[in-house]
């Protein structure tokens, strides 16, 4: 499959980037972003703008693509909801009009979060936003794909670009092996992410709003 890839930078960008260009079932990759990845691999390909939602360098060829990874996002914390909402919700929803446009066979992932209000009334700033964003993709005519994880273990030395995180991790990165043997459907690493977001772009899912136990059942498959 031929797939495009935002957000390839963040945390879970960079564990699936890394399953998309060791699986066989991936033939190519097309990283969209605002920085080069500094990666080389034959099966890469990368489109490096300002405006990494802008597609019209590669309109010509939006039909030929099976899916769209899209893991482009940014922590809520200290952001007021009118700057949050362009970010989580206009920009993504830009990419997915554009895509649904041309491409309705087109499998569409996108990375929200265990919490995500789909009521769009709750109290949390960043769930209803992330809720809108989650039900206006559903809405749109590909197939789509709402993945939610948990706590979510960084892999293979990547490093969360958000300060606060990078603490987080290093404070409780001791705990989290039994933490997932505790709880382990509470846990995602950014390996399983990308394994599953290729498995559900190959066959599919039972259910189009992947919680943390789902995404790992499908990361086996």
């Amino acid at each position: 499959m031929k797939v495009i890839l935002f957000g390839a930078t963040g945390m879970i960008g960079q564990g699936v980037i890394n399953e998309c260009l060791r699986d066989e079932r991936v033939q190519q990759v097309l990283a969209v972003g605002r920085n080069s990845l500094g990666i080389e691999n034959p099966k890469l390909r990368e489109l490096v703008q300002p405006d990494p939602t802008d597609l019209a360098a590669i309109a010509g060829e939006l039909a030929e693509f099976d899916a769209c990874f899209f893991c482009l996002g940014v922590s809520s914390v200290g952001m007021k909801e009118a700057d949050y909402r362009r970010i989580t919700y206009d920009l993504t929803l830009k990419v997915g009009r554009t895509l649904a446009a041309v491409n309705p066979k087109l499998v569409f992932i996108y990375v929200s979060g265990q919490g995500t209000d789909s009521t769009e009334q709750g109290r949390s700033m960043w769930g209803r936003v992330k809720g809108k964003t989650e039900n206006d993709l559903l809405a749109l005519p590909f197939q789509a794909y709402m993945f939610r994880p948990g706590f979510v273990q960084p892999m293979d030395g990547v490093i969360s670009r958000t300060p606060l995180y990078r603490v987080a991790y290093a404070i409780t990165g001791p705990l989290i092996p039994l933490f997932k043997r505790l709880a382990p459907n509470a846990v995602n690493d950014n390996r399983e992410i990308g394994r599953a977001m290729i498995a559900v772009a190959a066959s599919g899912a039972n259910t189009h709003v992947l919680e943390p136990r789902e995404i790992n059942a499908r990361a086996k498959s």
